[in-house]
């Protein structure tokens, strides 16, 4: 237990931790039972974000007692997206787990993760906590907002937020979550062409402390939500996006524009109309719209020097060869 592992790791596991100090002990005590008969070759990440409870100290003394444990310490609280990308950045197994540190997420699930990730070929899996032992108050908003996302990203999971995942190494190495983010890892994943699956997990009542959510995450969650499928679909092309929505308009105040013009020349005064304004007023934005999106692209087209893809990868390719972004 105390020999660090050499060469090349079949599990790296990334636990976010904030003022978690009483469940860390038996967390790694939990991951160990599971992971340790089964033969892996893992480590252990605990990304401390800024913990203010002692949970950096206990994180210390399970890195002097095992060598599989690595930590690292944010200097104030950075929130759980950047405690997780730089998990990920750290991480060198083939497989990389995330579970929180609360002990609601069982660490007996992984090995069943794995499994569903290799029977299934996917990428990704998802734990799914059918069953949670947390508040209604918090059940039913997660409900909505979960069905709100699947319909909208087309990941039809039943759990997007679930902290229990695995990933294969270079689907987590191609994810950089930032601000509240975390919450879509299956999205941002499914949207650069990874599949993604999901299984039913067990879910533990807490047993230390107190959760660090509140309820205005689930507000602040659908903006994220549009952040998202904005930034991975037209981050690139903003004028599809801004051109469509100023075509809608034009087309709207043209028409309503020609149906005032009819009733003009067959004698009707139309000075005075509120409809003959509303006209004007989408025909302008319109053209707003359209602007706005040449500019955005402009704007692209001047700070993208070289496009960059995302490479599974590659066979018999000489070394000279340097791809921007391979996995």
């Amino acid at each position: 237990m105390n020999q660090a592992n050499t060469g090349k790791l079949d599990l790296s596991v990334v636990i976010p931790v904030y003022n978690e100090n009483e469940s860390l002990p038996e967390l790694h005590r939990q991951l160990t039972a599971v992971l340790e008969p089964r033969g892996y070759r893992y480590e252990l990440i605990f990304v401390d974000d800024g913990s203010r409870d002692g949970s950096g100290q206990e994180m210390e003394l399970l890195a002097q007692k095992d060598a599989r444990v690595r930590v690292i310490q944010f200097q104030k609280n950075y929130g759980k997206s950047a405690a997780l990308s730089v998990g990920f950045d750290a991480a060198v197994g083939e497989i990389v787990a995330t579970l929180d540190a609360d002990l609601q997420d069982d660490p007996g699930e992984i090995p069943a993760l794995i499994q569903k990730m290799n029977e299934g070929g996917y990428d990704l899996v998802s734990g799914w906590k059918k069953k949670r032992h947390d508040p209604i108050s918090k059940r039913w908003p997660s409900k909505i907002f979960n069905w709100v996302t699947a319909r909208i990203s087309g990941v039809r999971i039943h759990d997007i937020n679930c902290g229990l995942k695995v990933y294969r190494n270079f689907v987590a190495k191609n994810l950089h979550p930032y601000g509240e983010l975390h919450r879509f890892l299956p999205v941002l994943a499914h949207l650069d062409g990874f599949t993604v699956g999901e299984k039913e997990v067990v879910h533990h009542p807490r047993k230390y402390g107190k959760s660090k959510f509140g309820a205005s995450r689930f507000t602040s969650g659908f903006f994220d939500l549009l952040t998202v499928m904005f930034l991975s679909r037209y981050l690139k092309k903003p004028l599809h996006l801004f051109g469509i929505l100023g075509i809608l308009s034009f087309i709207g105040g043209f028409v309503i524009g020609a149906y005032l013009t009819v009733l003009r020349l067959t004698g009707h005064w139309i000075g005075n109309r509120p409809l003959l304004f509303l006209g004007i007023l989408l025909m302008i934005m319109g053209v707003q719209f359209v602007s706005i999106g040449l500019l955005g692209e402009m704007i692209t087209a001047s700070q993208t020097p070289k496009q960059t893809y995302v490479i599974r990868r590659t066979l018999n390719l000489k070394p000279t060869f340097l791809p921007s972004q391979t996995l």
